[in-house]
């Protein structure tokens, strides 16, 4: 056990994946139950931080995706309280939750990541911008994926087949977010790849989504039970399978990533070639998540993964 007794569980919140951040947080306190923690479900809203301080926990365990939970907004909340807490600080919060930046910044990196282009809906609207599109589109040849600049669990994600498609997933992606990634799209296999701090840094067995209705692992398909097959670990060859987990840590490190993540990457059909997609600062904990699939099949119970996360909050 770690060095806590009480756990406060963050979780819900504002964002659009309350409903997810709710269900990983269920999983996640019923697993410190049995622990024998005395632990403290919050839903995030306007009270958090007076409950905080009055419940006085001895860590904090960050359950929230999307909004405040993955941006750093709570950490730098819980830093200033002086509380532990699971999970990547501030900085790597922003880094990661921005995929414009992160994009950037793994480029600058000579990591592979798709080819892609930002646009903010300001630059449409005051620039012109609108009229680069056939730049755009000849830069990047379709299919294209358009997605929101931040946010996840495939919110706002636009598949683009041909230009007469573009502006209709642009305007659905910027509903999202005011800044949009235009991205070719990699058709292959669907690979993540988490990450346990360590020395070195432990990757653990890479999974497989194989959705079952439809060629895009959309938010249907990663959360509803039955309708995505999982295979982990993924049939591979040894070599992509060790070049994918050694992305994942290079990847985890240059965005200062702590205590664990969840690499996204594709496998690009035909060619072989391996791109990193984003990275998840907050993964998800439901019965249906990836990060716990990967862990049992490295051996590590779903209560042994919650211990090796609480206790990465003491040692930052």
């Amino acid at each position: 056990m770690s060095e806590a007794r009480s756990v406060a569980v963050l979780k819900g919140g504002r964002s659009l994946e309350r409903a997810v951040s709710l269900r990983s947080g269920a999983q996640i306190q019923a697993g410190l139950e049995r622990l024998g923690y005395e632990v403290h479900g919050i839903d995030a809203g306007s009270g958090l931080v007076p409950e905080l301080l009055e419940l006085k926990p001895d860590v904090v365990f960050i359950a929230l995706h999307g909004r405040d939970g993955e941006d750093g907004t709570i950490q730098s909340l819980l830093q200033a309280l002086d509380l532990p807490y699971t999970g990547s600080g501030p900085s790597s919060c922003a880094r990661c939750t921005d995929k414009v930046l992160a994009k950037h910044l793994m480029l600058e990196a000579n990591l592979p990541t798709p080819p892609f282009l930002a646009l903010r809906e300001t630059s449409i609207r005051d620039l012109g911008a609108g009229a680069a599109l056939g730049a755009i589109e000849e830069e990047l040849g379709f299919p294209m994926v358009v997605k929101p600049a931040k946010g996840g669990s495939a919110f706002g994600v636009k598949f683009a087949s041909e230009g007469q498609e573009l502006p209709e997933a642009m305007v659905g992606a910027f509903s999202y977010d005011a800044t949009i990634l235009l991205e070719r799209h990699i058709r292959g296999r669907d690979l993540a790849v988490s990450v346990l701090d360590g020395r070195p840094h432990h990757s653990l067995p890479v999974v497989e989504a194989v959705p079952r209705q439809e060629d895009f692992f959309d938010y249907e398909s990663r959360y509803e039970i039955g309708m995505t097959t999982f295979v982990c670990p993924a049939e591979l060859p040894p070599e992509t399978t060790t070049r994918a987990q050694q992305l994942a840590v290079e990847v985890y490190d240059l965005l200062g990533c702590h205590g664990f993540a969840r690499i996204d990457l594709m496998l690009e059909e035909g060619t072989g070639e391996l791109w990193v997609l984003e990275t998840n600062v907050v993964p998800g904990m439901t019965e249906t998540s990836l990060l716990p699939q990967a862990a049992n099949a490295a051996g590590l119970s779903f209560d042994d993964l919650l211990e090796r996360m609480l206790a990465s909050a003491f040692d930052r």
